[in-house]
């Protein structure tokens, strides 16, 4: 990923590159990294939606989605993303990673509801809303991943 990026830095304004220094670009490299572990866990968000739907309903099947999502971003970015970071037993990472992760969880799955209440395509698509509810957690997770997690 760091040399993606580190081939993509040749392509900007002389002057753009330079003002980019090592930190920036470690930054940029974690937090699509971040994104990417984000892609994976939107995945397993949307399977469990579909899988359980119709056993549960949507508003239940979100929240035992949010459950399987949680588990794979956070296996995945400790692996991965932030596999430098492991200053703590993995129970009590993965504990951290909950908590500091329920403000995004209650970013997340609140704008999941406002969709699946509101608008009749994301009642037939789940897709949308679970989308939805990614996008808006995003930051926050990962700047609470960042600071408080994986430290």
């Amino acid at each position: 990923m760091r040399s993606l990026v580190l081939f993509a830095v040749r392509f900007l304004p002389p002057a753009a590159a330079r003002r980019l220094g090592d930190s920036r670009i470690e930054s940029f490299v974690q937090f699509a990294q971040f994104v990417l572990v984000g892609f994976c866990g939107f995945g397993a968000d949307t399977a469990t939606v579909y899988a359980v739907r119709h056993e549960v309903g949507l508003y239940a099947a979100g929240f035992v989605s949010f459950v399987v999502a949680v588990n794979v971003t956070f296996i995945l970015n400790r692996i991965w993303t932030f596999s430098g970071r492991r200053s703590d037993t993995i129970r009590h990472q993965w504990m951290r990673f909950i908590g500091a992760n329920l403000i995004g969880f209650v970013i997340n799955r609140g704008v999941y509801i406002a969709l699946i209440a509101s608008v009749p395509l994301c009642r037939e698509q789940p897709v949308i809303a679970v989308f939805g509810g990614a996008v808006g957690g995003l930051l926050a997770n990962y700047n609470l991943s960042r600071r408080v997690v994986f430290r």
